[in-house]
């Protein structure tokens, strides 16, 4: 619930089961980075590394979104309304926005990008789990 939250968001969208916002209105942002993509970024530093560079990997600017356009993603993706409550309180150590800056490492692999954005991730996570999320415990 508090990791991986796209994939619980949809999971609950698809389920019916309450997804519970924690603070900011839902309108804190995140980026998100698809599995591929990371990937593709970790063979290209092993291709070339670079001695001592740290990045911060991540959706970037083209791949973010708050929460309240992940949940309109998800019910749009889905075709249901996902049942939602807002808490007032925060997550202990929540930021209310965050996207990587990921020029240092276009810099360095400037072949490299993304290939998923959030719509993309948010499919195919409901493609791969629909069936499963959709059966009635």
């Amino acid at each position: 619930m508090l990791h991986g939250f796209l994939s619980y968001l949809m999971r609950c969208t698809v389920s019916g089961d309450t997804y519970t916002v924690f603070g900011y209105l839902g309108k804190q942002v995140r980026d998100n980075i698809h599995s591929k993509d990371l990937v593709r970024a970790f063979g290209e530093f092993h291709r070339q590394p670079r001695q001592a560079a740290v990045y911060n990997i991540g959706g970037g600017r083209a791949s973010n979104c708050s929460m309240l356009e992940a949940i309109g993603l998800c019910q749009q993706i889905a075709g249901s309304e996902l049942l939602w409550e807002l808490s007032d309180q925060a997550r202990a150590g929540d930021h209310r926005w965050w996207i990587s800056d990921l020029g240092p490492f276009r810099e360095d692999y400037p072949d490299w990008e993304l290939e998923y954005d959030i719509e993309a991730v948010l499919r195919e996570i409901y493609e791969h789990n629909v069936e499963e999320w959709s059966v009635v415990s």
